[in-house]
């Protein structure tokens, strides 16, 4: 029975991203939700008490996937500590080039409940992006890059610029050219340590 009601939340969880993304938080109801989830909403709420708890729900079942994702591109990636960085921004740029893509789902839910930053959801998207920059640190150092703390926070920060806006514009250059100035900042501070 338990794995039953977990394939159920989970199956909530699918239908809720897929819509919120899609569509926005606030423009879709949990009538939605549990019509695209397949589900009566009496058992979305069996499995939620609230749109709330199901936003943050949907951030926080991204986090893991998405780090292993960089992670993944990353260890992909040949050369320097500083063409692997580059990857990192060729890879995404790749993956965002699609006309379904409506932006990083992280940074969209942060902005659209701006208004309430103890929202669970704005906090759930808080802490991925500061798990990603962490485990960026963590690359940078293991690689002997120096001041990897610095340099991974100006690296999420061209990350994020590049996303928001290659959203704007939809033109990829705008990631490639992040992507070489990431690899510039990175080879100027692995040089730095010679």
């Amino acid at each position: 029975m338990a794995a039953r009601g977990d394939s159920t939340r989970e199956q909530i969880v699918v239908a809720a991203t897929r819509l919120f993304y899609g569509d926005g938080i606030r423009a879709v109801s949990m009538d939605a939700v549990a019509a695209k989830a397949g589900v009566t909403k009496k058992t979305l709420y069996y499995h939620f008490t609230s749109k709330d708890e199901l936003v943050a729900e949907t951030i926080a079942a991204r986090d893991q996937p998405m780090l292993e994702l960089y992670m993944r591109w990353f260890a992909e990636t040949d050369g320097t500590v500083a063409e692997k960085v580059r990857g990192l921004f060729t890879k995404l740029g790749r993956s965002v080039d699609v006309p379904r893509w409506r932006g990083c789902g992280f940074l969209r839910t942060i902005a659209e409940l701006a208004n309430t930053p103890a929202h669970p959801a704005v906090k759930a998207g808080a802490a991925h992006k500061k798990r990603f920059e962490a485990w960026l640190a963590t690359e940078l150092r293991d690689h002997e890059v120096p001041n990897a703390t610095a340099l991974a926070r100006q690296l999420v920060i061209l990350l994020d610029g590049a996303t928001t806006v290659m959203l704007i514009h939809r033109d990829l250059d705008y990631v490639e050219t992040a992507g070489r100035l990431a690899r510039d900042l990175v080879t100027r501070a692995a040089t730095q340590a010679d």
